[in-house]
C-alpha cells in the first residue's frame, strides 16, 4: 500500500502543477475570446442605460414606436373601427375580422384583445418616457409634448371605439400596480384631455418641432372637445392653423411597413367598403358610404368583376385603393382635420355660408392623401335642410379622413349628439357572408381583462 501512498502523492503535486498552467492558460484564451468574441447587442437596453440623457431618449423612441403601432403600422381599430363602420368589408378568413363587419362580436375576439393592449401599452410607455425626459433630459421639451400626445391619442382612441366600462388606472406607473377602474367613455375622454393639456405647456417653443407638437396636440385636444360636446372649444383650439401642416408616422424596411397597405393591397383581407356588397354587387347595405363605387377622386379603388383579384379568403372579389404603399407614410394628426373641426363647428352655429365656404377651398385645392394627389372637384351646394346638411358633411369628412381612426367615432357622435339611431347610422340588412348585420356600435372590452377584478365587462354597449 506504501507504494500506492508514494505514488499518490507524486501524482498529485504533478496535477496541481498542471491544473495551474492549465488554468493561466484558460485565463488568457478567456480574456482573449473576450476581447475577439464579445459583442454588444445593440437591440438589448439595460434597465442601468436608461438612468442618463441618451436611455431617456431611447424610451421615447421606443413609445414612438408602440405609438405608430396603434395607427398605421400595425393591425389597430383604425383598420377594425373602419370594418365595423363602413370604410373596409372582411375579405379575411380569420372570423375575427368577419364577426365585426358583421357587427357581431365575441367577448373571446382574439384580435380586439390586441389591440386594446396596445392601445394600454403607448399609454403606458409614454408615462414611462415622460418621467425619464423629466429627469434626465427636461430641455427636451418638444420630445415631452410628443409623449404626451400618444399618451393623449391613445387615451382619446380607447374612447372613440370602445364600450363604455373601459377599464384604465389614472397612473399605470402607480408601485404596486394600480387595477383599471373601470371608466365611461367620457371619463376617458377627460383622462385625454388632460394629458394633452398637460402637453401644450410643453409645445410652446418656436423651434419647429414645438410648433408641430402645438399645432397637432391642438387638433387633438379639438376632437375631444367635439366628442365631449364643446363644440365652441373645438372651433377655438384649430383657429387659424395651416391646412398644410401633418404630424406623420413613417415606415421602412427595417422597422416596420404600412399596414393599411399590408392588409388592404397587399394581404386583401380588408376590402374598401361600399353600399353594394357580394361579388355579383346584388346586396344592398344601408347608410353605408359607397366608398369604393363613388369614383371619389379622393379615393381611387379598383373594383374586380371577376375572381382575379380575389381576397384572402379565396372567395371575396377585393375592391383595393392605391393611397397607400409599403412605405407611404400616415397622417396621424393634419390640417384638413382642423378645417373638418371648423366646419362642423360653422354647422352647428347654422352659419352655412362659412361651412360651405371651408369644404369648397378643400375641393377646390385639394391636398395629398397618401400616396394620391386628387383632382380639384365640383362645388358643393346647400343641399337645404339640417339633416341634409349633416350627411353631406360627415361624407366629406369620411373621405377626407378615410382609414384614419375616425369615421366609427363620428358615427357614434351622429347618434349622441345629432339625435341618429343605430338603424339610421350603422350598416343594415344582409351580410354577403351570410346572416344579418347585427347591432354592435362600438369594440367591447374582451374577456382577457376579466383578470382585472375590478372590471365585470362593459358596463353598457351605447354609442
Amino acid at each position: 500500500m506504501t507504494p500506492y501512498r508514494f505514488l499518490g502523492r507524486r501524482t498529485l503535486g504533478r496535477t496541481a502543477g498542471v491544473v495551474a498552467a492549465l488554468a493561466v492558460s484558460l485565463s488568457g484564451c478567456q480574456e482573449a475570446n473576450d476581447r475577439l468574441l464579445g459583442v454588444v447587442d445593440p437591440d438589448i437596453i439595460a434597465p442601468g442605460d436608461l438612468e442618463k440623457t441618451d436611455g431617456a431618449i431611447a424610451l421615447a423612441n421606443g413609445t414612438i414606436a408602440t405609438f405608430r403601432g396603434i395607427t398605421g403600422g400595425g393591425e389597430s381599430t383604425w383598420l377594425f373601427g373602419g370594418l365595423l363602420a363602413d370604410e373596409w368589408s372582411t375579405s379575411s378568413t380569420f372570423i375575427q375580422n368577419d364577426e365585426t363587419d358583421q357587427r357581431q362580436i365575441q367577448l373571446i375576439n382574439s384580435s380586439i384583445t390586441g389591440m386594446v393592449r396596445s392601445l394600454y401599452r403607448t399609454r403606458t410607455r409614454s408615462y414611462e418616457a415622460i418621467e425619464s425626459l423629466k429627469k434626465f433630459s427636461p430641455t427636451s421639451r418638444a420630445t415631452i409634448a410628443e409623449m404626451y400626445l400618444a399618451r393623449g391619442f391613445a387615451e382619446m382612441q380607447l374612447a372613440l371605439d370602445f364600450c363604455n366600462g373601459i377599464p384604465i388606472p389614472n397612473n399605470p406607473l402607480t408601485n404596486p400596480p394600480e387595477n383599471g377602474e373601470p371608466k365611461s367613455t367620457a371619463q376617458v375622454f377627460q383622462l385625454a384631455a388632460a394629458s394633452l393639456d398637460t402637453g401644450l405647456t410643453f409645445a410652446n417653443g418656436t423651434d419647429a418641432a414645438s410648433v408641430l407638437m402645438n399645432r397637432s396636440i391642438r387638433v387633438v385636444r379639438a376632437r375631444v372637445a367635439m366628442a365631449l360636446g364643446d363644440f365652441a372649444g373645438a372651433g377655438t383650439l384649430v383657429a387659424g392653423l395651416p391646412t398644410s401642416f401633418t404630424y406623420a408616422h413613417t415606415f421602412s424596411n427595417s422597422t416596420s411597413t404600412n399596414t393599411l397597405w399590408g392588409q388592404g393591397l397587399s394581404s386583401r383581407r380588408y376590402s374598401v367598403g361600399d353600399s353594394v356588397e357580394g361579388n355579383a354587387r346584388n346586396i344592398l347595405v344601408a347608410n353605408a358610404i359607397p366608398f369604393a363605387s363613388a369614383r371619389d377622386p379622393r379615393l381611387p379603388v379598383t373594383i374586380p368583376t371577376s375572381g382575379s383579384i380575389n381576397g384572402q379568403d379565396g372567395q371575396t372579389f377585393t375592391r383595393t385603393t392605391a393611397m397607400w404603399g409599403q412605405l407611404t407614410s400616415v397622417d396621424v394628426v393634419n390640417g384638413i382635420d382642423a378645417r373638418m373641426i371648423e366646419a362642423e363647428v360653422a354647422l352647428r352655429n347654422n352659419n352655412i355660408t362659412q361651412w360651405l365656404a371651408i369644404h369648397n377651398a378643400l375641393r377646390t385645392a385639394p391636398p395629398r392623401l397618401g400616396d394620391i394627389a386628387p383632382t380639384a372637384m365640383t362645388q358643393l351646394t346647400d343641399p337645404g335642410s339640417e339633416a341634409a346638411r349633416v350627411n353631406l358633411h360627415f361624407r366629406e369628412k369620411a373621405f377626407w379622413t378615410f382609414s384614419r381612426g375616425q369615421r366609427l367615432g363620428d358615427m357614434r357622435r351622429l347618434i349622441r349628439q345629432y339625435g341618429r339611431t343605430e338603424a339610421t347610422v350603422f350598416p343594415q340588412g344582409l351580410h354577403y357572408k351570410g346572416g344579418s348585420y347585427g347591432k354592435d356600435v362600438n369594440l367591447p372590452i374582451t374577456q382577457p381583462e376579466e383578470n382585472n377584478p375590478l372590471f365585470k365587462g362593459c358596463t353598457d354597449r351605447n354609442p
